[in-house]
């Protein structure tokens, strides 16, 4: 991923050039590798790159053989290669880039290119071949790359884009967070939601709402995850994962430590394959040679490393280390302590951009840890981020649903706002040091699997009385999933059933409750209970409930002082109307609790 800022509609642009390039400097965390400016008739485009495929000719904005279509993306295209031979064998290409291949579709699609898209991606693409010239705007389906748009009442007329909110709050007086799975267009100054997956309406009431009933495809479930790890292992620089020990992330790692060990495999029958080819004579040359696929990562980095972060043995901690020694991963353990986290929090929230309590706390260690990540010379990482909102059961108060319909209406409802909350967490607290976190639990196909799963069979037992079904199983949160991976097709296991069936931890609460309890004590210390009385009377919007709350705010509103940059952030507060805790933390469920009074080490 990479950063990037643009306006458009502006009346001297070349006189702004200076201007927007500094503004894009605030963005250099995320693509520290290469910057790139380009000054249209009435646009500035400006890039922060980080390189990841097609590295040593992949510099942006891209610009059009003929020089009237300029890009510039923060993203991947995983399906670059096949977009690349759907356009015809006439397009002439510049760069091994995954990215260029928005410029042709555009030619050929126009704005019907963004569901051609499988990644992740925010993109900003100018055309000056016609007059006015026109520039439209995109993000990815589900909100994982981050993308504002903004206006200026100083210069009316113009719009603003940027990958973060630092970019655009010295110019903007509005701002929003542009919405997910849409795109902008100047020709019509309108804003048009292109992704609409069958599940989309599930959160409705009334007869348009879509509640599925499909049962549960255990094998079609485990297969499609496969192919989105797989096509998410396409890089040219050194990756990893994220690896927390709890059930998503241990699957993610179990699947990319299965797809290295198969291309090992395939490698020695290419060599044996290349060998006789040689013998043969020369063959006919490749038109996609050079360019990156999955196959290619795997071949130049064959070992897979692990990444987990934790107070001393925390769960996590603990978790992780069994994880890695059964999947045989070079693992890298990182202890952190409460102070260094709490000295960190005004660069995090600087980075996250958001006062929510719950992705403070959690991207705090996931920030510490990406430090060390990058340290190492890893520039991206897979993450485990999204199976909790989609299987409905991660977030242990989904226990508390009446019934199912309203399960799944909450289920898509938090799908909806994951680019609020866990994808904004994932992609600032690692992109501030120039890592990019993938996600695939996040993919398309894996969505419409899952979400499309009758939600009685995502429901899990409640209270402590545990049911099990009849190959012994327990019923618990994330069954369906955890099902279909207890098995072996291969003869292996893809995890021990310690982590197959570990229960739920929240990341926060899983890298230490101290953390959560040192995050409350320091705003207990550091927030009077004066400036706390009067909090509504600082904030008469949104108005923080507690003192950890009122810290963040603070910090916050210290970074960004303005409303525009506050109306963009949102806040997660768990369902009050089924009896749910406000504290957001894991360990403020009931069922949390319960699970662990009856757990048994194996």
């Amino acid at each position: 991923m990479c950063g990037i800022l643009a306006a458009h509609g502006l009346e001297k642009p070349a006189s702004d050039r200076a201007h927007f390039i500094a503004l894009s400097k605030r963005l250099r965390h995320r693509g520290p590798d290469w910057s790139g400016c380009y000054v249209g008739q009435q646009s500035v485009l400006v890039h922060e790159r980080l390189a990841i495929v097609g590295v040593e000719s992949g510099a942006q904005p891209l610009v059009s053989e003929d020089g009237k279509v300029i890009l510039a993306v923060n993203g991947e295209i995983y399906n670059h290669i096949a977009l690349r031979e759907s356009v015809g064998p006439d397009v002439k290409f510049k760069t091994h880039s995954d990215c260029e291949v928005i410029i042709p579709l555009y030619r050929k699609h126009d704005t019907d290119l963004c569901n051609m898209l499988d990644g992740m991606f925010s993109f900003v693409l100018l055309d000056e071949s016609v007059s006015p010239p026109r520039i439209i705007a995109a993000r990815d389906p589900i909100g994982i790359t981050t993308l504002y748009q903004g206006w200026s009442s100083k210069r009316p007329g113009a719009t603003f884009f940027a990958s973060e909110l630092k970019s655009l709050v010295d110019d903007c007086d509005k701002i929003v967070s542009f919405p997910p799975g849409h795109f902008y267009d100047s020709k019509t100054d309108s804003t048009t939601r292109y992704f609409k997956p069958s599940w989309w309406n599930g959160d409705l009431d009334g007869p348009e709402a879509t509640i599925p009933s499909n049962p549960a495809d255990l094998k079609l479930i485990r297969e499609t995850l496969e192919a989105a790890v797989r096509k998410r292992l396409m890089s040219e620089v050194p990756y990893g994962v994220l690896l927390s020990g709890g059930l998503d992330s241990s699957l993610i790692a179990s699947i990319a430590a299965r797809e290295t060990e198969k291309v090992a495999q395939a490698q020695i029958e290419a060599r044996k394959k290349r060998a006789q080819e040689f013998r043969s004579g020369p063959a006919s040359p490749n038109p996609n040679s050079g360019l990156v696929d999955e196959e290619a990562t795997l071949a130049s980095w064959p070992q897979l490393h692990s990444f987990s972060i934790g107070l001393e043995n925390s769960p996590d901690l603990l978790a992780a280390r069994k994880a890695a020694a059964f999947l045989g991963t070079v693992h890298h353990e990182y202890v952190f302590t409460v102070q260094e986290g709490l000295d960190a929090l005004p660069e995090v929230i600087y980075h996250l951009e958001t006062y929510d309590v719950t992705t403070v706390r959690a991207s705090t260690p996931m920030y510490l840890l990406s430090r060390k990540i990058k340290a190492m010379g890893v520039k991206m990482v897979l993450s485990g981020e999204g199976s909790d909102e989609i299987l409905g059961v991660g977030y242990l108060y989904f226990h508390a649903a009446p019934d199912a319909r309203s399960f799944h209406q909450e289920c898509v409802k938090r799908v909806k706002n994951l680019h609020t909350a866990d994808c904004l967490r994932a992609n600032k607290s690692t992109m501030a040091w120039g890592l990019e976190a993938r996600v695939p639990f996040l993919d398309k196909s894996f969505l419409e699997v899952a979400m499309n799963v009758d939600p009685k069979e995502k429901e899990f037992s409640k209270g402590s009385a545990q049911e099990f079904d009849e190959d012994g199983c327990p019923r618990m949160e994330k069954y369906i999933l955890r099902k279909a991976f207890d098995c072996s097709p291969d003869g292996k296991p893809y995890l021990p059933r310690s982590i197959l069936w570990r229960q739920k931890e929240q990341f926060s609460d899983g890298v230490g409750y101290s953390w959560i309890d040192g995050m409350k004590q320091h705003a207990e210390d550091t927030v009077s209970d004066e400036a706390f009385a009067k909090a509504a009377e600082q904030w008469p919007e949104d108005t923080p409930q507690t003192k950890e709350a009122y810290l963040i705010r603070e910090i916050f509103d210290g970074h960004f002082p303005t409303k525009a940059a506050a109306d963009t952030a949102v806040r997660w507060i768990p369902r009050g109307d089924w009896g749910c805790a406000a504290d957001p933390s894991g360990r403020s469920v009931s069922i949390h609790n319960a699970a662990y009074d009856g757990e048994a080490d194996e």
